[in-house]
């Protein structure tokens, strides 16, 4: 961004900033760092200011694409950073109605493309974008996802589905820390046995859908499980803790939330001694 494109950014972002107290003023970097926090936007009335900033912004690197970097329009990259915006490796398509994944700068590290239209999420998508390390499509119409779509995905940490119209679970990357497909409808026989079956999973937020069965093989990495409001019935000795080993203790699990289920947690004492704290639920 050239200089006179710089100073007007800085000039309309000026009166959404929120001055420091006289004895101790931040600097115009700090300024911008608290402005630009952009990961997790929030769903509220700051949007407006937000999104009129990155308007702004989208407008200027358009300007900046058109006349100074032709090669990137030769090279395929120049329609998604013209719709959404591109900032050092993040890609923001959020609520511009694509219904499909854009095409991706190779660069590419984190993708936003929320509350949108997507149907579908194919091995395709992301065959040449090997540096992705965060995908959020939450709010789209995500119906099928093919299994090789995330299979060359190696770096691939989160991965966030929630809010779409999921039966079933494609192959998920080995080094994912967090799986969210909360708001789904998502069924047991629509996970394979194996799914879950990561070494580096901490996260797993699978609430409201329509499983009717704790999926099998948790890692051992697993802190955070949440399954409530599904249609669970029933769980075993086997599906937290180890029937066959009294000394087993599942150390890292923090919370499991199971309550809007119709299983009564009562009725299986048992299932639940190598957990550090009872998960939430109806016991009686």
């Amino acid at each position: 961004m050239n200089t006179p494109q710089a100073a007007l950014v800085w000039l309309l972002l000026v009166p959404w900033v929120k001055p420091a107290p006289p004895a101790a003023q931040s600097s115009p970097t700090e300024t911008f760092g608290e402005i630009w926090d952009y990961e997790e936007p929030p769903r509220d009335g700051g949007d407006m200011k937000r999104n009129e900033i990155l308007t702004i912004l989208h407008d200027l690197q358009k300007d900046e694409s058109t006349t100074e970097q032709p090669e990137r329009a030769e090279a395929g990259e120049m329609p998604t950073c013209l719709l959404c915006v591109c900032l050092s490796g993040s890609v923001y398509c959020e609520e511009t109605d694509i219904d499909a994944v854009p095409p991706l700068p190779k660069e590419t590290n984190y993708l936003y493309a929320r509350f949108n239209k997507i149907k579908k999420i194919t091995a395709k998508d992301f065959a040449d974008i090997p540096n992705l390390r965060r995908l959020d499509f939450t709010g789209n119409l995500i119906e099928d996802i093919e299994d090789g779509a995330f299979s060359r995905l190696s770096l691939l940490e989160e991965l966030t589905l929630a809010e779409n119209r999921l039966l079933k679970l494609p192959i998920l990357p080995a080094k994912l820390t967090l799986f969210n497909a909360r708001h789904n409808k998502l069924k047991s026989k629509g996970i394979k046995a194996n799914t879950f079956k990561l070494k580096n999973l901490s996260f797993l937020y699978l609430d409201h859908n329509d499983l009717d069965s704790v999926p099998p093989h948790l890692p051992e990495s697993l802190r955070i499980l949440h399954l409530q409001f599904n249609n669970i019935a029933d769980i075993t000795d086997d599906t937290f803790c180890k029937s066959n080993d009294t000394r087993y203790i599942r150390s890292r699990v923090d919370e499991i939330r199971m309550e809007g289920n119709p299983i009564l947690l009562g009725k299986h004492p048992n299932s639940f001694i190598c957990l550090k704290r009872l998960p939430t639920g109806t016991y009686y």
